[in-house]
Parts: C-alpha cells; sequence; structure tokens
C-alpha cells in the first residue's frame, strides 16, 4: 500500500510539471522555486507550535489548489506559478515519505 501511495504521489509531481509546462515561466523556474516552500520552517525558530502551523499551512494540498484556481479564474500566472509549485512541492514530499507535522 505504502508503494500504491508514492506511485500516487509521483503521478500528482508529474501533473503538476505538466500544468507548469502550460504557462509561459522558463523550465529554471520550476527548478529555482520547487524548494521554495520548505522557508515555511523558519517558523520553528519560534516555536514548534508556531512552526508546525507554518509547515502544515503551505504545505497543504487544498491551499495549493486554491490558489491555482484563483490564478485560473484572474487569468494571472503568477498565482497559477504559486499553486502549483505548492501542489509539486508538497506531492514530491509525500513521494519521499515527508508528511504534515
Amino acid at each position: 500500500m505504502k508503494n500504491l501511495l508514492r506511485l500516487e504521489e509521483l503521478a500528482m509531481f508529474l501533473f503538476s510539471i505538466f500544468l507548469f509546462n502550460q504557462l509561459h515561466f522558463a523550465w529554471r523556474w520550476f527548478l529555482v522555486l520547487i524548494l521554495l516552500p520548505d522557508i515555511s520552517m523558519i517558523g520553528y525558530s519560534v516555536s514548534n507550535k508556531i512552526g508546525a502551523f507554518c509547515y502544515n499551512l503551505v504545505h497543504h494540498k487544498g491551499v495549493a489548489l486554491t490558489i491555482y484556481i484563483a490564478g485560473y479564474y484572474l487569468h494571472n500566472e503568477v498565482l497559477q506559478l504559486s499553486g502549483i509549485i505548492l501542489f509539486g512541492h508538497w506531492s514530491m514530499d509525500r513521494m519521499m515519505g515527508y508528511g504534515l507535522k
């Protein structure tokens, strides 16, 4: 079952690459931004509770999809890019075995 879930996350990560390919950004932006959501771990420098809240907020699928959908309906590619990066990062983390705190 664990391998099946990782395959599902791989499919979602590949889907984020597909969605990124639909935008008008150079590929280097995907490579540069894909690890950016981990900056939310700075909250742990304040306290464990704030760190976990910040990490979980940024690593939540609903947040990523909401941002992407808002960008899609507002025809704003920067919002779409933000949602795709969050979604792709989220999928990549879970594919490697990381989860919410």
